[in-house]
């Protein structure tokens, strides 16, 4: 059995991919690591919390000593760092977080795989690294990382961190960097969960600057089919660039939300940029598609509006997450321990 430490996988991402990797291999055997901070829900994990494959451990990454002992405790093999703090405007009025957990408590991971003789690490990182792009070309592998934002800054100094330990210390690693996420469970500060929430509740969806900011988009299974893929596959030392090629202005993906749940572009309201701005990304997957056979399969028109679907049907779990009561349960459930 394939064991694996998961660190932030009761987030967006890692809890998808959790979702996942439970329903479809039955051989691997995953221990849930995650600090439970605001982005962190258990909800996320309904239906899978109490699967026979899956443990779930609250805790730090940036807590060296719990990191060591469970990968002691269940004999881990394999360690996916998914944990991180993911908001660039938090960034912007409160940096220092971002580097605790994004720097320090990738570090500590590593310093663990090493000293534990971890046989692989796999680094979720982003395509921010790389800074913006002008009106043509896309990110490579091979770019120079160039971030513009204190997140981005702090996830580009762990991926060097992680190429680092690979260099020095001979640690078998990837590093992964994905375009936009979006689909079930997203935390409804990101755009698309916040102008869907917003929609419904008739309420102004706000437009950084002319709303004209581009960003390539990837539904979330995709991604984490993706990171399975280099799990299994990937080549010692190599960074894959994971995106669907479906780049749209903010603006088109919002007036595409507003369409679906059929309200009014009135509700859109222009707000003051955001500083530092980013005015374009994309991703050159050809790396990924050539050495792994993987491509994204879900166009966007199809995920937003399963995604949107799916939002419709989980309003508890929105009315949870946006009045913050699903936090409530979590202090109730770890009092005392």
């Amino acid at each position: 059995m394939r064991r694996v430490l998961i660190t932030g996988g009761a987030g967006f991402i890692g809890s998808n991919f959790v979702r996942l990797i439970l329903a479809e291999q039955p051989d691997c055997l995953l221990i849930n690591f995650d600090k439970l901070t605001y982005a962190g829900n258990l909800e996320n994990l309904e239906g899978f919390l109490n699967h026979p494959n899956h443990i779930f451990v609250k805790g730090d990454i940036c807590d060296g000593r719990t990191v060591e002992d469970i990968i002691d405790k269940h004999k881990i093999e394999t360690i996916i760092n998914f944990a991180a703090e993911s908001h660039v405007d938090r960034s912007i009025t409160g940096p220092k977080v971002f580097i605790e957990t994004n720097v320090i408590g990738t570090l500590t991971l590593l310093q663990a795989a090493c000293d534990k003789k971890i046989k692989k690490f796999i680094q979720i990182s982003t395509d921010e690294v790389y800074g913006s792009l002008g009106d043509t070309g896309k990110f490579t592998e091979l770019m120079p990382l160039s971030p513009n934002s204190p997140y981005s800054a702090s996830k580009a100094s762990s991926d060097h961190l992680v190429a680092a330990f690979g260099h020095t210390f001979g640690l078998n690693y990837n590093i992964t960097r994905c375009s936009n996420n979006y689909g079930p469970y997203q935390f409804p500060e990101k755009m698309i969960p916040l102008m869907i929430n917003n929609a419904l509740a008739d309420k102004p969806l706000p437009v950084y600057g002319d709303g004209l900011n581009v960003r390539d988009w990837i539904y979330v299974e995709d991604h984490c089919r993706a990171i399975w893929k280099v799990l299994t596959e990937g080549k010692t030392g190599e960074v894959y660039n994971i995106g669907a090629s479906s780049e749209k202005t903010n603006l088109e993906v919002i007036k595409t939300i507003l369409k679906i749940v059929g309200k009014p572009e009135s509700l859109i309201t222009f707000v003051k940029d955001r500083l530092g701005h980013d005015k374009r990304y994309a991703i050159d997957s050809t790396k990924t598609a050539s050495q792994l056979g993987w491509q994204a399969q879900i166009k966007f028109e199809q995920g937003i509006k399963g995604t949107i679907e799916w939002y419709l049907k989980n309003k508890k779990w929105l009315t949870g997450v946006t009045t913050g009561s699903y936090q409530q349960y979590y202090q109730q459930m770890y009092a005392g321990r």
